[in-house]
């Protein structure tokens, strides 16, 4: 039988071992429940436009409380292929010198903001349709990653880059070598896709982009569809609120599918917390197509209702009336073409999304 002072020392090293046992458990816990809180947390982020003249107010009154942006588009340097540049107008040096944009990302930062960045877009090229070297490509993606520090990226793939296979390869491998990089600096690195959708969901091109994110073993943080700019296959009797919600319910069956074929099962819920929402507010670029205020009310109420992870417009830019009426009923990059407020399609949109960007 154990003496009473081996029998204390052993009552000692059981209740020691078990109060670091529980700290332990304790803080993984609490990880576990900040991190899933951080992921469950709805957020809205609109675009701006880097290039636009004049350039948006990162500080400005009229963006929501969350203070998020996401900035737009890096693309490729026409005379640099390999090169990231902001719409082929500016270098990264170049914005920082002329636009003082570093400068404002740090001022909005400093007041609780936080970016993403947007590379691709429906002009200019993106990286890896122009960029055919998989080691330079990646370095270019590298490079915008380090020199504004986001937590998340966003590819924002239409057009010819939609349409380009090798190139969705060469930006799936990339994008999954940076962001393994990125987890081993403890940092992680979101990664969010926004394709073009119709009322009948994603096109074949689209799924296949999705396709190649996952195959390659990117962890997906979400897909983004451009509630916008439908064309004939929006009904005659479909207004633009309706042809969203049809293009929601329809990209949500498809990731569900996507994602099956790479083995992994995810929940109704699951799946519509890795979509994204992006209309084209006020007048888009296809004629007769108006995005109203109360299509965003009504759009917002949806994102809640389904627990739609992100919400986003193009573009904050935008979110003005016009001063005179637009010619021809085209759309504007500094002003809607709807009688608003400033700021009102954001605080219609962010309504309920109050997460931060990490």
């Amino acid at each position: 039988m154990p003496s009473a002072n081996r029998r204390s020392n052993t009552r000692l090293a059981v209740a020691a071992a078990a109060v670091t046992l529980a700290l332990v458990g304790g803080f993984f816990l609490w990880r576990f429940i900040a991190e899933a809180g951080m992921a469950q947390q709805p957020w809205f982020s609109g675009y701006a436009d880097v290039t636009v003249d004049p350039p948006y107010d990162l500080a400005g009154t009229g963006m929501p409380d969350s203070r998020n942006v996401t900035l737009a588009f890096v693309v490729a340097d026409s005379s640099q292929p390999c090169a990231p540049s902001w719409g082929n107008a500016y270098s990264l040096d170049a914005a920082r010198d002329a636009l003082n944009l570093e400068q404002r990302i740090s001022e909005l930062k400093s007041d609780g903001g936080a970016i993403a960045v947007s590379f691709g877009g429906s002009v200019n090229t993106e990286l890896a349709v122009a960029c055919q070297d998989p080691v330079q490509l990646q370095a270019a993606y590298r490079s915008v990653v380090e020199r504004y520090s986001p937590s998340t990226i966003d590819f924002d793939i239409e057009g010819d880059a939609l349409l380009n296979g090798p190139a969705g390869e060469r930006r799936a491998e990339a994008v999954a070598a940076l962001q393994k990089e990125k987890d081993g600096w403890g940092g992680g690195l979101d990664v969010w896709l926004t394709l073009p959708a119709s009322p009948r969901g994603l096109t074949d091109d689209g799924i296949a982009v999705v396709d190649q994110m996952l195959a390659a073993g990117v962890d997906l943080a979400g897909v983004n569809i451009m509630t916008m700019n439908y064309g004939s296959s929006r009904g005659p009797s479909q207004s633009m609120l309706d042809a969203a919600v049809a293009a929601a319910d329809s990209t949500h069956d498809q990731l569900s599918i996507s994602y099956q074929r790479v083995g992994t099962n995810l929940s109704s819920q699951e799946i519509w917390s890795k979509m994204g929402l992006t209309p084209m507010i006020g007048v888009n670029d296809l004629p007769g197509e108006v995005f109203g205020l109360d299509a965003a009310g009504g759009l917002n109420s949806y994102a809640l209702q389904k627990g739609i992870q992100r919400v986003s417009m193009w573009s904050l830019n935008r979110d003005r009336e016009c001063t005179a009426a637009a010619a021809d009923g085209q759309a504007s990059h500094v002003c809607s073409g709807v009688q608003q407020e400033p700021g009102q399609f954001a605080k219609a949109l962010a309504a309920g999304f109050e997460g931060k960007l990490r």
